[in-house]
């Protein structure tokens, strides 16, 4: 009662951005009821040979611990519990959504049910990264406010969403029209040119005079999109804000991005009422300074609600890093490639093992793929944009291809859905695995056969065994 308590004030506190001395409380999960032996637990298997792609498999029965041998044992536990999860997902371009769009209506509805569906055998994605403005993939570079040469908008009375209305906006209705409840992370890649110190749409850095009417720039946007019945759930303040070299792209320091943070973003957001959550950094995890920067500054992580990450550099466990410094602030993975050069064998074993896994054992409670969808040439893309980025989906006209981004986010998204905390099993060698206690009291074990031969091990649940066999590579996900 205490607890429950305590989690509604601090709940008020962080509405109202004076939660800085609340500890985020995890949701108290409640017990569930033991195994019961000869009931059986669901088994979803792809093998990197491609022989099955996230296929349900029998169902493996459940025995008692006496029928334990000396394989590998998986102890899961949900009295112990970490971070709660927001959804599995992918980016949602502007170049993917012109190709959604492009689709014939009913081939365009089959795969949008497919993906955000959770009924029969659609995969249930959760989360959608949206770009404010253009990305490096879409067909080309825009702002909401593209002014001639030499003109600036400090008023912003030339601000329209127009661009996102031609393509993206249709196809987030239709997805909205499957699942209401799925959360939308918006990420800009530059500001308008004329805010910028270069004046051009790649690199350079957001002029100081600007800050402001950049902070009135999220806040229209965000109203902007609610207007058209899209709710924005968050932000990040700036796309890879280490690396301007991309189309579209701005540099943004660490104490650049605090000062934007503490004295414009954050009071704009809370003088218009917004709810929008503000999520920093949004880079690679070498650079677990850049979040702990602003974070140790108290006035600018008042109105933060965590960091975001991506895997280009650094090592996985910098997440941890960053946890255990603010563990009262949120972690979040938003972006990984699948580049279309690389192969399946290789990239399902290691997303799985890196991101799915990985990521969400140091606290992510997303894991986003880059991006949705591309064409067989990998297009569209911005000159300069990435012109290897192989979708989760490739579309040629109405054909769909799956492709390796869509089987891994699969393995995790059917089944862990919003509101699933992850539990505690125990890690066993050449066997990296995560486990979920799902908001319908189901426990949910993702396990990757990490070793170059088959391997089969045991997992144990309240005091019930079940064993099962992963072959070199494979990936499998148990539910019961």
């Amino acid at each position: 009662m205490v607890r429950s308590c305590v989690s509604a004030i601090c709940a008020v506190l962080f509405s109202l951005g004076l939660g800085v001395g609340c500890q985020r409380l995890t949701p108290v999960v409640p017990a569930a009821p033991p195994a019961t032996a000869g009931s059986t637990v669901a088994f979803w298997l792809t093998n990197p040979d491609k022989s099955v792609l996230f296929r349900q498999q029998a169902g493996l029965a459940w025995g008692t611990a006496a029928t334990a041998s000396s394989s590998a044992v998986i102890e899961v536990d949900e009295q112990q519990t970490y971070q709660t999860i927001d959804g599995f997902g992918y980016s949602l371009t502007g170049g993917s959504a012109q190709l959604l769009h492009a689709m014939a209506p009913a081939a365009r509805h089959a795969i949008l049910r497919e993906l955000f569906a959770t009924d029969a055998a659609n995969i249930g994605v959760s989360y959608l990264r949206l770009s404010i403005g253009a990305s490096d993939l879409d067909a080309a570079v825009f702002s909401y406010d593209d002014l001639p040469a030499g003109q600036t908008d400090p008023t912003l009375a030339r601000f329209s969403l127009a661009p996102d209305l031609v393509h993206l906006v249709p196809v987030l209705k239709e997805i909205l029209a499957i699942n209401p409840d799925i959360k939308l992370l918006g990420s800009p890649w530059s500001p308008p040119a004329w805010m910028k110190t270069n004046n051009s749409s790649k690199g350079g850095s957001l002029k100081p005079e600007f800050y402001d009417a950049y902070a009135r720039y999220f806040v229209k946007y965000i109203q902007g999109m609610k207007a058209q019945g899209v709710r924005i759930d968050a932000i990040t303040v700036q796309n890879e804000p280490l690396h301007p070299g991309n189309n579209p792209s701005l540099l943004m320091l660490a104490e650049q991005q605090a000062e934007f943070v503490k004295l414009h973003l954050g009071p704009a957001f809370r003088t218009a009422g917004l709810d929008t959550k503000i999520i920093i950094y949004d880079h690679n995890a070498d650079r677990p300074d850049y979040p702990l920067t602003i974070l140790n500054d108290p006035e600018a992580r008042q109105y933060i609600d965590g960091s975001a990450f991506h895997l280009y550099a650094g090592p996985i466990e910098a997440l941890s890093t960053v946890h255990n410094a603010h563990p009262d602030k949120h972690i979040y993975f938003t972006e990984q490639w699948v580049g279309s050069k690389s192969l399946f064998a290789e990239n399902v074993p290691w997303h799985v093992r890196t991101l799915l896994i990985g990521a969400t054992r140091n606290w992510a409670r997303t894991v986003l793929e880059w991006n949705l969808a591309a064409d067989p040439q990998q297009n569209p893309h911005t000159p300069g944009g990435c012109t290897e980025c192989r979708g989760a989906l490739t579309i040629a006209g109405s054909s769909v291809t799956r492709e390796d981004a869509y089987y891994i986010v699969a393995h995790a998204s059917k089944f862990v859905r919003p509101g699933s905390v992850r539990i505690a099993s125990t890690l066993a060698p050449t066997l990296p695995n995560v486990a979920f206690k799902t908001p319908a009291g189901q426990q949910v074990l993702l396990v990757q056969n990490d070793a170059r031969t088959p391997q089969s091990f045991h997992v144990r649940y309240h005091g019930q065994v079940f064993t099962a066999t992963l072959g070199a590579g494979s990936v499998g996900t148990y539910v019961w």
